[in-house]
């Protein structure tokens, strides 16, 4: 929880009283190697903080063919957040990869710490544009890059989480085929 607080923090001050608040409302959860968190099409009725494993936004092509968007892990929020504060269906999906567990919180007890804490709107969408850019800039930098140096790209903002997701999931991610992966591997 204390990764939670600070998280929070990085995007303003909330009181004690507010951290007590939030510590309340918070839920520890496991969630299963495999267990969807989201699912395109419903609604999306939480939203999580990573305390540990990783997981990825996917989705599928008519033959059903899945290509990962981008990884979660430790210490960030997964979720569809626009889907979870207008309550809309989601267009994704995100799947744990690993077995996890996350700090959860469901609609209802967010809407608390809206009408609770006066700043939480404004470290909401200070978040939400967080994510949004890292996302972005991340995409953009990986476009203009051959498939050797996105593999390197990804270790260097990434360092471990290779050896913690699937060859062929890191391979969708990269936009390459595992069998290139694996000789970008090979050859350093």
């Amino acid at each position: 929880m204390k990764e939670l607080i600070a998280f929070i923090e990085k995007f303003g001050f909330i009181s004690e009283t507010e951290k007590q608040l939030i510590i309340s409302l918070f839920k520890l959860v496991e969630i299963p190697k495999g267990t969807y968190f989201v699912e395109h099409g419903n609604i999306s009725k939480k939203i999580a903080f990573v305390d540990e494993g990783v997981f990825r936004s996917v989705y599928y092509n008519k033959k059903g063919d899945d290509f990962t968007n981008y990884f979660i892990y430790e210490g960030r929020f997964i979720g569809d957040l626009h889907s979870f504060q207008e309550q809309t269906l989601s267009n994704d999906f995100i799947e744990a990869i690993t077995d996890a567990v996350v700090w959860s919180i469901d609609y209802d007890c967010f809407t608390i710490l809206e009408q609770q804490i006066a700043i939480w709107p404004l470290l909401m969408s200070k978040l939400y544009a967080f994510v949004a850019e890292s996302k972005l800039k991340t995409a953009s930098t990986m476009k203009n890059l051959d498939a050797t140096n996105r593999y390197h790209l990804f270790l260097e903002h990434y360092p471990g989480l290779a050896n913690r997701v699937p060859l062929s999931m890191l391979a969708t991610y990269l936009g390459i085929t595992s069998s290139s992966l694996s000789r970008i591997r090979r050859n350093g």
